[in-house]
């Protein structure tokens, strides 16, 4: 069930990807989804591609952990990937068991990279769990 708290929710975060996302040239879409694969709001992408492309994520940055894991290493920064000439994903980890994925066709790599982690870090505040007004501790 979609509460207003949620809707809005949703509307701020897609308003900060297409602020963030704007300064990335041939943006094709991007998708933030949760660590369980569903999506938490989508730039460029009706909800059917979003969804197919958050379940994919989920899949290749949990596989990436994974491979982290194998080799003594830490949390994945961002995984880059060329799908064909010209057409280049950047996967990321964003806010608390959050990962955004942004594809552009013709960025540089450097950019589209550094723009994701940007546009990352400023998801960050708005994907952590606010403390509930008028609770009381035990």
């Amino acid at each position: 069930m979609t509460t207003e708290h949620d809707q809005a929710d949703s509307a701020q975060l897609h308003a900060i990807l297409e602020q963030n996302l704007t300064r990335i040239a041939g943006v094709s879409g991007a998708v933030l989804l949760s660590k369980d694969g569903l999506v938490r709001t989508s730039y460029q992408l009706p909800r059917d591609s979003a969804e197919r492309v958050a379940a994919a994520v989920s899949g290749i940055a949990s596989s990436m952990a994974a491979v982290a894991q194998e080799f003594g290493g830490g949390e994945v920064t961002r995984h880059l990937a060329e799908i064909t000439p010209g057409l280049k994903a950047c996967v990321t980890a964003c806010g608390e068991g959050s990962t955004l994925i942004v594809v552009a066709r013709g960025a540089k790599v450097g950019e589209l990279g550094g723009e994701t982690v940007r546009t990352a870090q400023a998801l960050g505040p708005w994907l952590g769990t606010p403390e509930r007004q008028g609770a009381t501790r035990p």
